[in-house]
């Protein structure tokens, strides 16, 4: 979120968990809902929540794109936890350093 925007307030609102008052356009909103029902009672996710999604312009695609990730960062922070893996404090690491590009258009491929 703090690389795409500086709205403080959505910011805190997602953090706290308060999906209403982020001041988020309502497509964006309701996926984020699904993401967190997912989340925490994936077992809970109803055809209403992909159908109003569909309504709001999310494609199939899109939303099954969601379910993935949502599913995997809930995979990979269990399997940490199961480990008993340390926290990377990823945030602390990369405070103040831009983001390294994502292309490799300068290295050799072997």
């Amino acid at each position: 979120m703090q690389l795409q925007d500086n709205d403080d307030k959505a910011r805190r609102a997602l953090e706290d968990g308060n999906l209403a008052s982020a001041d988020l356009p309502e497509a964006e909103r309701e996926l984020l809902e699904l993401v967190r029902t997912i989340t925490l009672h994936a077992y809970k996710t109803t055809d209403d929540q992909v159908e109003k999604l569909r309504q709001l312009q999310w494609t199939d695609e899109q939303i099954a794109e969601a379910v993935y990730i949502a599913a995997l960062f809930a995979f990979f922070n269990r399997v940490a936890d199961a480990f008993g893996l340390a926290n990377p404090n990823y945030d602390d690491l990369l405070k103040g350093r831009p983001v390294a590009s994502l292309t490799n258009d300068d290295k050799e491929i072997d």
